[in-house]
């Protein structure tokens, strides 16, 4: 299970492969075996650290009727983590 599985995946696994188990036997025995899941550690909040560009200039002012279709178009531009790039 390399630390993968805890007591609740390795319970739910057994079942499934037709055991019929309960978890605290299945946690009481990997405690015994030395078996246990890793920690997933939770990931600290970190905001944008790259370059910051500059800001573009509100020209609708939040001003959102138009008076004619395509008089006004707009958009928000979200950035995303892109691995190895």
């Amino acid at each position: 299970h390399k630390g993968n599985y805890g007591y609740r995946r390795v319970t739910l696994e057994l079942r499934n492969r037709g055991f019929v188990v309960n978890h605290k036997k299945v946690q009481r025995l990997m405690k015994v075996l030395g078996l246990t899941a890793r920690i997933r550690r939770k990931r600290k909040y970190s905001s944008y650290q790259g370059e910051i560009g500059k800001k573009a200039e509100n020209l609708i002012q939040r001003q959102f009727e138009a008076s004619r279709p395509m008089e006004k178009c707009y958009t928000d531009v979200t950035e995303f983590a892109i691995p190895n790039s």
